[in-house]
């Protein structure tokens, strides 16, 4: 929760008036994202986060979450974000990065028109073995995958392209742009912005970029988590998904919150950002831990 300061703008001096955090403070650790650079094989100088898990103990290994921002022009950075303090406290590494599709680096980096699954996903998969060079305290057979929105996208299209990862969690994701330019509140124009065509124009092109074309592949277990008035990235796709991944003996879950939308994470209903934790908690658990 925000605090409330006050500035004295002569001295420049910050007083804190509000303490709502205090108690919570004495009882947990904020960890604070380390930031590591490294020559990726894109041409690009990339920057990665690692968040260590609460109590960290060199020499001691630990299962890990790649988290995936939205967008794809979001941008990761060495920020708190709740979600990643709530893992990082249950004991996993956490590690992100901004592939190319994210913004702050100039067009060039943020154009990936046509390359939704290409470009992003060769990063991600790059990211993850420079995270694992740069933590070696991280149990590489135990590393899961979480996004929301178009980081749901990646989730969804990662369990369908490699089987590296031990559990995904998937959350207000895309996974048919055949149908999802029909639905969303973006308008069906969106996909002339992603990959310069409609599904009535060239099926074949929009199907190959959908996740859900490569769902007969997915092994990994997964985790859908998705809002019934989320009208950015409607519960269709995730019900898709979900359908085609059990649908191949894969484990799999969907949990749909009622009345909530494309916010939940952020400003949903209490009891259901609670829950909404707790399902993802309980999922790594059981695929990541035990």
């Amino acid at each position: 929760m925000a605090e409330l300061y006050s500035l004295d703008v002569k001295t420049g001096e910050e007083k804190k008036l509000t303490g709502f955090n205090d108690e919570y403070l004495d009882s947990h650790e904020v960890i604070a994202p380390e930031s590591f650079r490294y020559e990726g094989k894109n041409g690009y100088t990339m920057e990665g986060y690692v968040i260590r898990p609460a109590g960290y103990e060199p020499g001691k290994k630990y299962p890990a979450v790649l988290e995936i921002h939205g967008g794809p022009k979001g941008v990761s950075g060495g920020v708190f974000f709740h979600e990643m303090q709530c893992l990082a406290s249950d004991g996993y590494f956490v590690i992100f990065s901004n592939p190319r599709g994210s913004d702050g680096r100039g067009e060039a980096y943020a154009d990936i028109t046509e390359a939704f699954g290409r470009d992003d996903f060769a990063d991600l998969m790059e990211f993850t073995d420079q995270a694992l060079a740069h933590c070696p305290d991280i149990d590489e057979k135990r590393v899961g995958i979480c996004g929301g929105s178009y980081g749901g996208f990646m989730c969804n299209w990662m369990i369908g392209h490699t089987d590296r990862y031990g559990a995904a969690v998937s959350q207000r994701s895309i996974s048919n742009y055949a149908t999802k330019c029909l639905y969303t509140d973006i308008g069906y124009y969106a996909n002339r912005l992603q990959m310069e065509a409609y599904p009535w124009e060239d099926f074949h092109k929009v199907w190959s970029m959908s996740p859900l074309s490569g769902a007969v592949n997915a092994k990994t277990p997964t985790l859908f988590l998705q809002s019934d008035e989320d009208y950015r990235c409607w519960m269709g796709d995730a019900i898709q998904m979900f359908s085609a991944v059990k649908r191949q003996g894969t484990d799999a879950k969907l949990v749909l919150f009622h009345g909530e939308n494309h916010e939940l994470s952020r400003s949903g209903k209490p009891e259901n950002r609670m829950t909404r934790l707790k399902e993802l908690e309980e999922w790594f658990e059981k695929y990541l831990k035990n």
